[in-house]
């Protein structure tokens, strides 16, 4: 049986997304990726997401998402179903939660309040049943990305130490410079902060900083991180905010990982 939808009344909410765009002018566009199966519900929230600026890509199948998972965890949201062919989404967000703190909603038929919490339980932000109002869908997405804005920051506290991303400095409690930071180092640590909670691949990694035509060698990035780890953790062979992910890449987290 198909899911109905309420239809959007366009003029009144383009006035109110004009109104929030103008709020948040210096925000970049979003991507999002949309794990869902009804060819129907892809081709209306897509079409709908693209129109308030959004750029979306879509999988139709719970397996090849769960393969994908490395590069769904770069998203600004995930928009997840539920019963999905060959993998659920319950397990897929789970999977999804052990890497990464990426905004995930729930938007399913099983919309009981057991299935509602346990998707919440799992780590879902929020959880909106079938059938929806699509008003009511992208007011939750904009909500959910809005927590997110790309803002330019001048420094950053890690642990004990302090990051001055404009004098290059690190400073310890005491206010004392105990390193200064090469432009490349700054640059490295800006990209671990922006992904900060998600894994980074060093492919990604070399392809945003020295570009797809002059790539270090790959030892390169892991100096960095040990460069890093005598920094900022306490005990560098324990590290607590720069982790290897083994034959992926990085994970930057401020908290520590449950």
């Amino acid at each position: 049986m198909p899911i109905l939808v309420k239809p959007i009344i366009r003029p009144r909410f383009v006035n109110f997304i004009h109104k929030y765009k103008a709020c948040n002018s210096q925000t970049k566009m979003k991507n999002i990726c949309l794990i869902e199966d009804e060819e129907n519900i892809v081709e209306l929230v897509k079409l709908n997401l693209e129109i308030e600026g959004f750029k979306v890509k879509s999988f139709q199948n719970g397996m090849r998402a769960k393969e994908a998972i490395l590069e769904i965890i770069q998203f600004d949201l995930i928009i997840l179903d539920v019963m999905l062919p060959e993998y659920s989404g319950f397990d897929l967000c789970k999977d999804i939660r052990e890497l990464s703190d990426v905004p995930v909603l729930f938007l399913s038929a099983k919309g009981i309040a057991t299935d509602r919490i346990h998707g919440l339980k799992l780590g879902a932000n929020d959880y909106l049943a079938k059938p929806f109002d699509l008003e009511e869908l992208i007011l939750r997405i904009h909500n959910l990305v809005s927590s997110k804005i790309d803002v330019k920051i001048n420094s950053l506290q890690i642990g004990e130490v302090k990051v001055n991303f404009s004098s290059y400095e690190a400073k310890d409690s005491q206010s004392n410079t105990i390193h200064v930071f090469s432009k490349r180092e700054i640059e490295l640590l800006e990209l671990f902060n922006e992904y900060e909670g998600k894994v980074i691949s060093r492919d990604l990694i070399l392809d945003k900083l020295w570009g797809k035509d002059n790539f270090p060698t790959s030892r390169t990035i892991d100096n960095y991180i040990l460069t890093f780890r005598k920094i900022f953790e306490s005990n560098a062979r324990d590290p607590e905010f720069f982790h290897s992910v083994r034959g992926v890449g990085y994970r930057f987290t401020l908290h520590s990982p449950k």
